[in-house]
């Protein structure tokens, strides 16, 4: 079915980490994207576009709005959503008190499912049209995911937890049920649609070396399968893995050793790494997902992106949310914390920066930039409505914007879930909010 939509536009077309601002953000005041069999097959101005679409192609028309790739969540955990703001503690405690409690329900096929629809709902609601999710030890926490995400056609990429150590009974396996568990769902997933399996060690203090290394033969015998886990998170966290793998170099060095720092490999937080550590995700191609909610709630620090962006030597970065330590499913919110985390190191973090990484940056630390993360013909079309003015303190605040840049600061720092007027999935309108005025 062909649909189309009208609206202001933008959209990223290079790294402005790499390059000036005014060279990777396009703008258009009145633009049309025409969607078709779940991709883009046209776009530009509306007034060159306009007389030549068919009469019976739906439009819908949001005069007030903006339209943006859809937001990419690199690293959440959908299985947490029922204990976001569970009060603090640092992350071990954090883990031990809540995390595992929590997971462990998830051994019920119907509670699964009935989190897995309100999380995606919720993606949808703040405008997130990819994510990379963990689910938990059990293999059919992916499954309902994965089955919940096609009912929209949405693009997911999603795995089943892997820790055979330093976790209650209850959530743990072995290295051969972590590959065999891992192997069925790769063959009854990966490829299906458009879903994407993810090999899932929580983190490395979970995983015995044995547990690693069977899932780097897993990541050997199939290469385009994406591996998630975290790293250098916390510095007790550090310690720990000092212990435990007292023959590694450092906290990268595990995962390396092990055969899992690699292209399409993207490791959540990476606040506390070493210049050694940072050249090492350099020269391996794998990524990081800046999850700033999350590591200002837990108290682990924050990340200096200057240290990942500069120079020849830079490592692939995206956003994540990280929910449940993460406070917010709003990519807006997640981008603000980015500003502070940045900021907090001396650095500025400009808008045309942090919306990329939010969309096109997202997509490349994942390995799908080919696919999703911009707006343009033959990309799939999965985009967001930016309502402009959505609350009235941004609506007045708008008025003094100096210029589109100075537009997506202000949405950025001041938007919440409130300013995603609308969601599209593979050309199909999936969310729309009451109020958002569209025709």
């Amino acid at each position: 079915m062909k649909t189309a939509v009208r609206a202001a536009m933008i959209s990223f077309r290079a790294d402005p980490f790499l390059h000036p601002a005014a060279a990777c953000l396009h703008y258009d005041s009145d633009a049309l994207i025409i969607m078709e069999d779940g991709k883009i097959s046209a776009l530009g101005p509306a007034a060159s576009l306009l007389p030549a679409l068919p009469a019976d192609v739906p439009l819908q028309h949001f005069p007030h709005g903006v339209l943006l790739p859809g937001f990419i969540d690199c690293h959440v955990h959908y299985a947490q959503t029922e204990m976001m703001a569970a009060f603090g503690a640092q992350l071990i405690d954090w883990l031990n008190d809540y995390t595992f409690v929590t997971e462990q329900g998830f051994a019920e096929g119907e509670h699964a499912r009935e989190v897995a629809r309100l999380f995606l709902q919720e993606q949808l609601r703040n405008g997130v049209t990819t994510a990379c999710v963990f689910g938990t030890v059990h293999p059919h926490s992916v499954d309902v995911l994965f089955e919940e995400a096609a009912r929209y056609g949405l693009r997911l990429i999603a795995g089943k937890v892997c820790m055979d150590r330093h976790a209650p009974a209850a959530l743990l396996d072995t290295a051969q049920a972590a590959y065999d568990d891992s192997l069925a769902l790769i063959r009854r997933w990966h490829g299906r649609g458009r879903a994407e399996y993810a090999l899932t060690p929580r983190f490395a203090p979970s995983c015995s070396p044995a547990q690693l290394d069977a899932l780097a033969v897993l990541a050997r015998e199939y290469p385009d399968v994406l591996i998630q886990s975290h790293v250098a998170e916390n510095l007790d966290e550090l310690a720990w893995v000092q212990q435990l793998f007292p023959h590694c170099r450092d906290y990268a060095d595990v995962y390396d050793r092990h055969g899992l720092l690699r292209p399409r490999a993207v490791f959540g937080h990476g606040i506390h790494l070493s210049d050694a550590e940072i050249a090492a995700f350099a020269d391996s191609g794998a990524a990081l997902a800046h999850c700033p909610t999350s590591n200002q709630f837990l108290g682990s620090g924050s990340l200096d992106l200057r240290r990942l962006k500069q120079g020849a030597r830079q490592v692939a970065l995206g956003l994540g949310t990280d929910v449940g330590a993460g406070t917010s499913f709003s990519m807006l919110q997640t981008m603000q914390a980015a500003y502070v985390a940045a900021q907090s190191h001396g650095n500025a973090l400009t808008a045309v920066q942090a919306w990329y990484l939010a969309t096109r940056g997202g997509a490349a630390a994942l390995g799908i930039a080919d696919k999703v993360g911009s707006l343009a013909p033959g990309m799939e079309a999965d985009l967001l409505v930016l309502d402009w003015y959505s609350t009235p303190l941004i609506t007045f605040r708008m008025r003094y914007a100096r210029d589109v840049q100075d537009a997506l600061f202000i949405q950025m720092m001041l938007g919440d879930d409130r300013a995603i007027a609308a969601t599209y999935v593979a050309g199909q309108l999936v969310y729309q909010r009451a109020a958002a005025g569209g025709s």
